[in-house]
């Protein structure tokens, strides 16, 4: 091989080798009932649904971070998130989220400033107004704060899709989730895209005050009628990009098509990867839904909406 072609060798292979993004999808631990909260499954099951995807890398860690072993000792392998495009977290939130154990948040602080994508699906999009609210509704562009958001179950009716990467392919569609709204967005909702949005029913606020349940700022806008956004993306000063879905409290939605592609679709947006014009196209079988589901008491079966 000559010089010249070798050089031109080493260019391409270069070039496709620094093309190829890494996406890390966190799992938390097992929660919830049976077919609820299956954040592994649906880690798994994203990762499947993404293994033909060229340029794509997907990772999954399980059990709310990634970890090695050290001297006999379980710490946190923050070597495995530095090579990563995008990290999206699907767990448990609150006092339970992975994300504000130890110096977590620093280690995210750190990697979103060089434009590393982040988002978080369902409980994971509830931070602690003390530690963490602040940088998930800067990094994502809004975030479940207490006593002023709300975690009903209802149907929500998607009747209008908006145009953007994240929807491609995405038709009209409804589903009975455990659906988060009224929640807390950036100031002037900057650089921010709502994705799906739906009008709750009266029924969402059936249950008294509480801090996850209702107040009065909510049960007006409830009132009124308003609009509320249970999944946006924001584009980032830093360059990276972010989204929220609230959504995902029932694994076996993960079954519907369409609730289905806008989260994988988002998936490949906040690590940059193109989305394609249909979006991505994927088939779940019943068996699929029956994987990896955690081991919970009573013995798990996947229970259906």
């Amino acid at each position: 091989m000559s010089a010249f072609r070798a050089c031109i060798f080493l260019v391409l292979t270069t070039a496709a080798f620094s093309a190829e993004k890494t996406l890390v999808l966190i799992a938390g631990s097992p929660s919830h009932n049976p077919g609820e909260h299956e954040h592994r499954a649906g880690c798994l099951l994203f990762q499947k649904c993404l293994s033909d995807v060229p340029g794509l890398k997907t990772v999954v860690y399980s059990n709310g971070w990634p970890t090695t072993l050290r001297n006999g000792t379980t710490v946190d392998d923050t070597a495995a998130l530095e090579t990563a495009d995008a990290i999206v977290i699907y767990s448990d939130g609150g006092d339970k989220h992975p994300a504000l154990v130890g110096d977590r948040l620093d280690v995210l602080r750190r990697l979103v400033k060089r434009g590393v994508g982040f988002g978080c699906i369902h409980y994971a999009t509830e931070p602690i107004k003390e530690k963490g609210e602040a940088e998930f509704i800067e990094w994502t562009g809004g975030a479940f704060e207490t006593d002023w958001s709300v975690n009903p179950a209802w149907r929500a009716d998607f009747n209008k899709i908006p145009e953007h990467s994240v929807t491609r392919g995405v038709k009209s569609f409804s589903e009975e989730d455990e659906w988060y709204f009224h929640l807390r967005f950036r100031s002037g909702s900057k650089g921010i895209t709502p994705i799906l949005t739906a009008t709750p029913s009266a029924s969402t606020m059936s249950r008294p005050d509480g801090s996850h349940s209702g107040n009065p700022a909510v049960r007006e806008a409830v009132a009124r009628g308003d609009s509320q956004t249970v999944m946006w993306v924001i584009e980032r000063d830093d360059g990276g990009r972010g989204f929220g879905f609230t959504g995902g409290h029932r694994h076996a939605n993960w079954k519907n098509d369409d609730q289905r592609k806008i989260v994988l679709n988002a998936l490949l947006w906040v690590a940059k990867v193109p989305v394609p014009v249909t979006g991505v196209v994927s088939i779940v079988s019943n068996a699929d839904m029956e994987k990896n589901l955690d081991v919970k008491q009573p013995p798990t079966k996947l229970r259906q909406p």
